[in-house]
């Protein structure tokens, strides 16, 4: 059985707020693992208003230093100081988000009353960012108009389940469950094996998730990208403003597509739309010419990952 892991839409607007939808914000749920992908303006609203945990945040991803994209964290912090938060926090970004942050913090002579880890990202270079027993985060290279890094989060753990009672069968000893786990064989002697696949039950293949915040058209990030389950691509604009979204290093619904197309992905999710689309369902059809599972971005949308297959509350 799969555990969870889901991603709930917070913000999906580019550069402005409109009067339903929000900057760029994305909470996403791993086991017990709660990871906030950028930060808008209005994420910690968006927050509570979906009923989402603010205090079991505990790392933070930002791309990039638009304001669309991180303008709603030094809130988000103050609010999780307020309320006595202990637990350190994570921040993965650009390198002067740290002084960006700590001279508001510092200006508004606030002290916080848990640690901050700042985890600064190289938008030139590929590299895991972070790395847990339970997941990994990796960095994916955008061109934008100012440094951007894409999120790829990829779950880890055992491959296996431990068949107990074949294990007491064959005399497996405890002490090797947890080597069985990821697939080991299990040798009593030099004379014997005993294949890891008569003592366990395969579990579900592990997922992955790719966030590609703002970035012009660009398949170098294909192969990074390559075969996930889940893609978010932005798709700020229209075909039919193609040029304009070069001018702005943006991409339309029609390249996300096409990304999601030549990457084979499992599913695809636009978002980051311009405000001047008060109907969204033209930029889905456009996606669609290319990647028949590409679905909107909806505030208050969850997508539930799984192999090769989405499911949306």
């Amino acid at each position: 059985m799969y555990s969870k892991f889901d991603v709930t839409i917070l913000g999906n607007s580019s550069a402005t707020p409109t009067k339903d939808r929000a900057p760029s914000s994305q909470y996403v749920r791993l086991g017990p693992h709660n990871i906030l992908l950028d930060c808008g303006e209005g994420t910690q609203s968006r927050i509570h208003e979906y009923s989402l945990k603010l205090q079991k945040i505990s790392v933070v991803c930002i791309s990039h230093l638009h304001g669309d994209h991180f303008f709603g964290l030094p809130g988000l912090i103050t609010t999780m100081s307020l309320f006595r938060r202990v637990e350190p926090l994570k921040i993965i970004g650009p390198k002067d988000l740290e002084d960006i942050l700590m001279s508001l913090i510092s200006a508004g002579d606030s002290e916080l009353s848990f640690q901050i880890e700042f985890i600064t990202t190289n938008p030139e270079v590929e590299e895991v960012i972070l790395e847990h027993q339970d997941y990994q985060i990796q960095t994916i290279p955008l061109k934008h108009r100012i440094p951007c890094t894409g999120f790829l989060i990829k779950e880890k753990g055992p491959t296996k389940r431990v068949n107990v009672d074949a294990c007491r069968e064959k005399n497996v000893p405890v002490s090797f469950y947890e080597s069985l786990k990821f697939g080991y064989d299990y040798f009593p002697n030099n004379e014997l094996r005993i294949p890891n696949s008569e003592v366990t039950w395969e579990l579900p293949e592990k997922r992955s998730y790719a966030y590609i915040s703002d970035t012009i058209y660009n398949e170098e990030i294909i192969p990074l990208i390559s075969g996930v389950d889940l893609l978010y691509h932005e798709a700020t604009f229209m075909s039919d403003r193609e040029d304009r979204a070069i001018l702005t290093f943006h991409s339309t619904a029609m390249q996300a597509g096409l990304i999601a197309q030549k990457a084979k992905v499992g599913q695809l999710i636009l978002g980051h739309f311009s405000a001047r689309y008060s109907d969204l369902t033209p930029l889905l059809d456009e996606a669609r010419c290319q990647f028949e599972d590409s679905n909107l971005s909806i505030q208050g949308e969850t997508f539930f990952i799984l192999k090769k297959e989405l499911k949306t509350v």
